[in-house]
């Protein structure tokens, strides 16, 4: 192993790079999600007016937006891994086993990102791991770039199947019955039709609250005894105390019913 004074110290340097690095992955990740959420809005849209061409093209934006999202989390993850072995890259010439992967992804991909401090990570480890290092991970010669990373990378439009099914869970999310759905989906999705008849719209249910009130009885008879809650003892017929009989009524007056109890106590 050389002397470690004949080793690129880069440590400092780099750490400062990788966390500039993770912070601008996170902050490009939300927005590129917050701008594929409204976009899926713009979609829902055409597709509630059966506009499905159109619907189809800003639907591949979306999904190429989608997967650079994913790539972005992957070498955020990467940057993480190196951050925390930092003095593992620091203290050797060559890259470790352990870090190869990451390191080598990162040099592949930084270049095909807009992400200006991760550029600048890939030309510290350039420098620190030399150029034939380099060329190896740029032309991903030993197969060690990770594989998303690479397929994620690769130039080409979405695959029909994909983009039918990113049209069809839209059209899901947004309950909108989609020509491009099954009939059985799009039935739950459809207005429901109100079966009811129009001249009794209620089914003889009441429809507003006093109806559903009972009458109260036209007759109360208080306690024959007086008491705290009842010192005055009486009949009371609609809320009127009355103390002989009832008007047009078979239920005995006050009177009648004292007689009746007395003759009862003898």
């Amino acid at each position: 192993m050389p002397p470690q004074s004949a080793i690129p110290q880069i440590g400092t340097r780099l750490k400062i790079q990788l966390k500039l690095s993770i912070s601008r992955l996170r902050h490009i990740q939300q927005k590129e999600a917050a701008i594929a959420k409204q976009q899926r809005r713009d979609i829902a849209q055409l597709l509630t007016s059966e506009k499905s061409d159109s619907a189809k093209i800003r639907v591949e934006n979306v999904i190429r937006q989608e997967i650079n999202v994913e790539l972005l989390e992957i070498l955020e993850l990467y940057c993480e891994l190196l951050l925390a072995r930092i003095g593992l890259i620091d203290q050797r010439r060559d890259c470790d086993p352990g870090l190869e992967e990451a390191v080598k992804s990162i040099i592949y991909a930084a270049g095909r990102t807009d992400v200006k401090e991760l550029q600048q990570v890939r030309d510290m480890l350039i420098a620190k791991f030399g150029k034939e290092f380099a060329r190896d991970a740029l032309e991903n010669a030993s197969e060690v770039v990770n594989a998303r990373v690479y397929k994620k990378l690769l130039i080409e439009p979405p695959k029909e199947e994909l983009v039918k099914l990113y049209l069809e869970e839209i059209a899901r999310t947004y309950r909108i019955p989609w020509s491009g759905l099954s009939e059985e989906e799009r039935k739950k999705f459809l207005p429901q039709e109100d079966d009811e008849d129009d001249d009794s719209p209620s089914g003889g249910v009441p429809e507003t609250a006093e109806e559903l009130i009972l009458p109260s009885a036209p007759i109360k008879i208080a306690p024959i005894s007086a008491s705290p809650e009842n010192p005055k003892p009486a009949v009371t017929y609609q809320g009127k105390s009355v103390s002989g009989a009832l008007p047009n009524s078979d239920v005995p007056g006050l009177d009648e019913l004292s007689k009746r109890f007395a003759a009862l106590k003898r």
